[in-house]
C-alpha cells in the first residue's frame, strides 16, 4: 500500500501553512504548460484526455472488426456499436464535409428565409428546436420540482449567443461585445447573407433586448423564485402573441405536452412576447439564421469551424488552438451515442472491484453525515429528523447504468449534418416520450466515460461515472487517507448538494418544499451568508484584480465544505481505533488534506478564468483546494498559526455540516 500522494508534484519551497494548493501541486504547476487547445488544464482534464484516447481506440478497434470500411458497415450495421463507428467516420470524413458545405441545412435556412410574419415564428422555433437549434428559450423535460412523481416541461430563458446576460450590458465586457458583433458578421457572410454587417447589428440589438429580460446567474439559482406552474391557458395569457400549439406541433411535442408547464422566468417570456410585436420579422430572420449556423458550425466546412473557434475559443477562452479533429469526433459521439460508447468503455476500463470499494466509501460517508446531523448545534430536532429522513432516502449510482439506452430508432449514415440533426431529434423525442409516464429512476444524466459526478435533487441521488474512479480521485492501492480526502470528499460534496442553499429546499422524495423550521433555516442562511462574504474577499489567482462572486458560488462552496468535513469524519470512521501510519513523511490527517488539494491540481488562462468568474458556480481550483482553512483539523494537522497565509481566525471559520 502506498500513500497516494504525488510526491514529485510537491513544492517544498511553499509551506502548506501558507498555500496548501501551491505546496501540494507547485512543481506540477511550474513545470506544466497549458496545452494549446485548452483554456485550463488539470486533474480532470488529464483524465479526460486519457479517456479520449481509450474511446478513440475502442471506436477504431470496433471499426476494424467489421467487414467493410463504409459507414455503418459490418456484420450488423443496426447495432449501437456500428452506429458509434458510422457517426465517428462521418465526422472524420473531412472531404465529404467540405463538399457538402451548407447543403445539410438548406431546408432549415430556406424556411427561415421564407418567414413572412412573426406570427409564423413559434412554429419555426419548434421545428428548429426539434432539430437541435437553441432558439428563444429552452423547453426541457424533467421531474416536476413540486410533484416529483411526474415529468413536466420546463421553459427556460434563452436566445443569446454570449455566455450570459451580463455580457450584453456590463462595461467590462465591451471589448467582447465588439468581437462578438464581428464574429456574427463573419458567420453570416460565410452563410451567404447579402448584408452581413447590417444583419449582425440587428442580431446584436435583438439579443440585447432579450438579455434585458433574463434573470442573472445569482437570481436564477433560487428554485422557489424560478418555479411558476402554468396551465396552457395561463401560458397563453402570459404570452398572447406566441402560438404555443403551433410550437408544440412543430417540435413533435403533442397537445398534452403544454397542458401544464413550469416557467422558470416569467419575466423573460413577457420580454419575448413583446419583442414578437415590436421587432421586425427581418431581424428575426437574421437572428434565426445566425443561431442555426452557429449551432451547426462544428459540423460544417473548415471555414465555419475556424470562425466559430476564433471567437468562442480564442477570444472568449484565450485558447490558441482548436482541439484535434479526432477529439472533437469523440466528443460528438459522447453527446449523441454516449451510452452506446459507454457500454464499450466499461467493458474494458472499469474493474468490478472498484464498484465494491466505492460502495463502502459511500456507506462510510452516509454514516458520517448521519453523525454530523446529530451533532449540529444550530439544527433543531425536527429539522434533524427531516435531514436524516432525506439522507436515508438518497440513492447512490456508481460506475454505469443498470440498463443501457436503446438507440435502435436513431438512423446514422455518412451525412454528418444529417446525423447531428437526427441525433438531436432522437433525443428530443426520447425526452418528450417521458411525459405522462412513470419516473425512470434508472436513467443516468452523465455517461460512464465522463470525468465528473452529480447530485440530482429531483431524484435525491448521487451519480459517479466510471471514469472519475481513478487516481488522483480514487486509488484502490492507496492508503485510506488520500482516498477519503479525494473521492471521499467528492462523494461528500455531492451528498452535500442535497443540503446546500438549493438542494436543502428539496425533501427526500425530490419535492421542492420547506422542511426546515423557520429558526433553523435562518441559522443556515446566516452561515451561508458568512461563506458568501468570505469568498467575496478572495481574488482569482488566474485573473488578477478580479474577485470571486460569493453569491454565485455559494452552493458549490457549501458542497466543498461538506465534502471536506464529512470526508474527514468518514476517514476517522474507517480508521476505527487504529492509528494512521506515517507515509512519505506525512501523517494521516496531512495526507487527507493533501489528497483534497491533489484533486484540484490545475491552472487556467486568464481569459478562461475571467469568463468562468462571470458564469461558473464553482470557485477557481486553487481556492477550492485552500477552502480547508475553514477546518480546525487542517490547522492542527499542519500547525497553522496566526500570521500564516492559510490561517483563518476560529470565529471566521465556516462549518455548516
Amino acid at each position: 500500500m502506498h500513500s497516494g500522494i504525488r510526491v514529485a508534484h510537491i513544492d517544498p519551497a511553499v509551506r502548506p501553512q501558507d498555500d496548501l494548493f501551491g505546496h501540494v501541486n507547485g512543481r506540477w504547476v511550474a513545470g506544466t504548460e497549458i496545452p494549446a487547445d485548452r483554456g485550463r488544464y488539470g486533474s480532470f482534464d488529464i483524465l479526460r484526455e486519457e479517456a479520449e484516447v481509450q474511446l478513440r481506440d475502442i471506436i477504431e478497434a470496433t471499426a476494424a472488426g467489421g467487414s467493410s470500411s463504409a459507414p455503418g458497415a459490418g456484420p450488423d450495421s443496426t447495432t449501437s456499436a456500428a452506429k458509434v463507428v458510422a457517426l465517428y467516420q462521418s465526422f472524420m470524413d473531412e472531404a465529404a464535409v467540405e463538399s457538402a458545405g451548407l447543403a445539410g441545412l438548406h431546408d432549415l435556412l430556406d424556411a427561415i428565409a421564407g418567414l413572412q410574419d412573426t406570427t409564423e415564428l413559434p412554429a419555426l422555433l419548434g421545428r428548429l428546436a426539434h432539430q437541435g437549434v437553441d432558439g428563444a428559450f429552452q423547453a426541457i423535460v424533467n421531474t416536476d420540482d413540486r410533484q416529483s412523481d411526474r415529468y413536466i416541461v420546463y421553459l427556460n430563458q434563452g436566445g443569446l449567443g454570449l455566455p450570459d446576460e451580463s455580457y450584453y450590458h456590463e462595461e467590462r465586457h465591451g471589448e467582447t461585445r465588439t468581437a462578438y458583433l464581428a464574429h456574427v458578421e463573419a458567420m453570416l457572410r460565410l452563410a451567404g447573407h447579402a448584408d452581413p454587417a447590417a444583419a449582425a447589428a440587428r442580431v446584436m440589438a435583438l439579443e440585447t433586448r432579450l438579455a434585458a429580460g433574463h434573470l442573472d446567474k445569482v437570481a436564477d439559482r433560487d428554485p422557489v423564485a424560478t418555479y411558476t406552474l402554468l396551465t396552457s391557458s395561463a401560458l397563453a395569457e402570459l404570452t398572447p402573441h406566441f402560438d404555443w400549439p403551433a410550437y408544440a406541433m412543430a417540435a413533435h411535442a403533442g397537445d398534452a405536452a403544454l397542458a401544464e408547464v413550469v416557467v422558470r422566468q416569467p419575466g423573460y417570456l413577457t420580454t419575448l412576447d413583446t419583442a414578437l410585436t415590436e421587432v421586425p420579422v427581418e431581424d428575426w430572420r437574421d437572428w434565426l439564421t445566425w443561431h442555426t449556423v452557429h449551432d451547426f458550425a462544428p459540423y460544417l466546412s473548415a471555414a465555419f469551424v475556424e470562425a466559430n473557434f476564433d471567437f468562442y475559443g480564442r477570444t472568449l477562452a484565450g485558447t490558441p488552438e482548436i482541439r484535434p479533429r479526432w477529439k472533437r469526433g469523440v466528443q460528438l459521439i459522447d453527446g449523441a451515442l454516449g451510452e452506446a460508447l459507454g457500454e464499450l468503455y466499461v467493458a474494458e476500463h472499469f474493474p468490478p472491484e472498484a464498484k465494491a470499494h466505492m460502495q463502502q466509501l459511500v456507506a462510510n460517508l452516509v454514516e458520517a453525515f448521519r453523525r454530523s446531523f446529530a451533532n449540529r448545534p444550530w439544527m433543531g430536532q425536527e429539522t434533524k429528523a427531516q435531514a436524516l429522513a432525506k439522507l436515508e432516502a438518497f440513492t447512490p449510482k456508481i460506475g454505469y447504468p443498470d440498463r443501457w439506452r436503446d438507440y435502435s430508432a436513431l438512423h446514422v449514415d455518412g451525412d454528418l449534418v444529417g446525423n447531428v440533426r437526427r441525433a438531436a431529434a432522437f433525443e428530443s423525442d426520447r425526452n418528450l416520450a417521458k411525459l405522462g409516464g412513470p419516473i425512470d429512476r434508472a436513467e443516468w444524466f452523465m455517461t460512464p466515460q465522463t470525468v465528473n459526478a452529480y447530485y440530482n435533487p429531483g431524484m435525491n441521488e448521487i451519480v459517479f461515472p466510471a471514469s472519475i474512479l481513478q487516481p488522483p480521485f480514487f486509488d484502490q492501492d492507496a492508503d485510506d487517507a488520500v482516498n477519503y480526502g479525494a473521492i471521499g470528499a467528492v462523494i461528500g460534496h455531492e451528498i452535500g448538494h442535497g443540503f446546500d442553499d438549493q438542494g436543502s429546499q428539496f425533501d427526500g422524495a425530490g419535492n421542492l418544499r420547506m422542511w426546515w423550521t423557520e429558526q433553523d433555516r435562518a441559522q443556515f442562511d446566516a452561515l451561508a451568508q458568512q461563506l458568501i462574504e468570505q469568498f467575496n474577499q478572495i481574488e482569482s489567482p488566474s485573473a488578477p484584480g478580479k474577485f470571486i462572486n460569493g453569491a454565485l458560488t455559494v452552493g458549490e462552496n457549501i458542497g466543498d465544505l461538506a465534502g471536506i468535513g464529512i470526508g474527514y469524519a468518514a476517514y476517522r470512521i474507517a480508521l476505527g481505533d487504529q492509528p494512521a501510519p506515517e507515509l512519505d513523511g506525512l501523517t494521516g490527517d496531512q495526507r487527507f488534506f493533501a489528497g483534497w488539494a491533489q484533486v484540484w491540481m490545475g491552472k487556467s488562462r486568464e481569459e478562461t478564468a475571467t469568463m468562468l468568474l462571470a458564469v461558473d458556480p464553482h470557485s477557481p481550483q486553487e481556492v477550492r483546494a485552500n477552502a480547508v482553512r475553514n477546518f480546525d483539523e487542517f490547522h492542527a494537522a499542519f500547525g497553522v498559526q496566526p500570521g500564516d497565509r492559510m490561517w483563518l481566525a476560529p470565529e471566521d471559520r465556516v462549518r455548516i455540516f
